[in-house]
């Protein structure tokens, strides 16, 4: 099978570098054919500093990627607010699309920008990275399958401590702060478990020490039927990224991640408590091994390789990126849920 000619534009989102070495890492599937410098852009931006990820690749203007014999595909990894005015000239391009998170603070360019692609049957992909945790998978197809029973809460919390003053500058850029930046991975992941809710309320505050304005200490309640849904993220928890976590209770059970990610070598692990038997489990507490990965965007690019080579679908619709965007908006205070 021959290669996937794809650029990247951007090397200012927080995933950027990233994305790179991931692409970079597998020669055998990918061509990168040109690389876009963002760092003239004048959106908020936390990343960019670093230009070693990028070494020895073709730097090109947007126009010079657009021309590139063969191009099929672009990873949007411009700044936040930069994403999804640069997917929508991508998508004018006829381009596969993969587009880093969150998707702006404006529902209704991005419902544009996804509709599009949906009608010119372009590959469209978000870049929330739990779509491809082996764990949260698994714990979602668990819900599905009933293993848990009828789920009644869902907590998780998306908090770290990286970044110094800068990121917190940063983050304070940001009407919906870190409940936008952060937030929305886990909003992603709620809807795919539990779809449409009846309500979300979020909380926004600033750290201790930190002005008002700086929203980087969120808490969103998320409300549906017979469950309710706490997410959590705050800049400044002491070793945040390994306290990140999620625990998800039903009638049958539960499953409890902590850290959602590690990539020391050591293998991710979810506890698995059951009231009754299933196929694979009986009644009592499991450690479900996963095993160690080696890249957070390797499983994910893969399955962008699948989608443009027509071996599968998208997993995520239009319709479920469009609500996930709805809901991100609403938990991280740019509009007023409506039912």
């Amino acid at each position: 099978m021959s290669k996937i000619k794809i650029g990247q534009i951007g090397v200012c989102h927080e995933h950027a570098s990233g994305k790179i070495n991931t692409l970079r890492m597998m020669p055998e599937v990918f061509e990168i054919v040109g690389l876009v410098d963002d760092r003239g852009s004048t959106a908020a931006k936390f990343a960019g500093g670093d230009l070693k990820p990028y070494e020895g690749l073709k730097w090109v203007t947007e126009e010079e990627l657009f021309n590139t014999p063969g191009l099929q595909a672009v990873t949007v990894e411009t700044p936040n607010l930069d994403l999804v005015p640069t997917a929508l000239r991508c998508m004018a391009q006829n381009l596969a699309i993969h587009m880093d998170k969150p998707g702006g603070e404006d529902l209704e360019s991005f419902a544009q920008l996804r509709k599009g692609c949906a009608e010119r049957k372009l590959p469209f992909q978000m870049g929330y990275m739990f779509r491809n945790n082996p764990a949260m998978q698994w714990c979602l197809k668990a819900v599905r399958e009933g293993w848990l029973g009828d789920v009644f809460e869902i907590q998780g919390s998306m908090s770290h401590n990286y970044g110094g003053d800068i990121y917190q500058e940063y983050i304070g850029t940001f009407n919906g702060g870190i409940m936008f930046n952060l937030g929305c991975h886990l909003v992603d992941y709620v809807v795919a478990m539990l779809g449409r809710p009846e309500a979300v309320t979020p909380f926004l505050k600033s750290a201790p020490g930190h002005p008002d304005s700086r929203k980087n200490n969120g808490v969103t309640l998320i409300e549906y039927p017979h469950a309710t849904v706490t997410l959590r993220a705050c800049s400044l928890e002491a070793n945040g990224i390994s306290r990140r976590r999620l625990r998800v209770c039903g009638t049958k059970g539960s499953v409890e991640l902590c850290p959602l990610e590690r990539f020391d070598g050591e293998p991710e692990q979810m506890r698995l408590t059951l009231s009754e038997a299933n196929a694979e489990y009986a009644p009592g507490t499991h450690i479900v091994d996963f095993g160690a990965r080696r890249d957070r965007y390797e499983a994910q690019m893969l399955e962008l390789v699948k989608i443009i080579n027509g071996k599968m679908d998208n997993p995520y619709t239009y319709k479920h990126d469009t609500l996930v965007q709805e809901v991100v908006l609403a938990a991280a205070g740019y509009t007023e849920w409506k039912k």
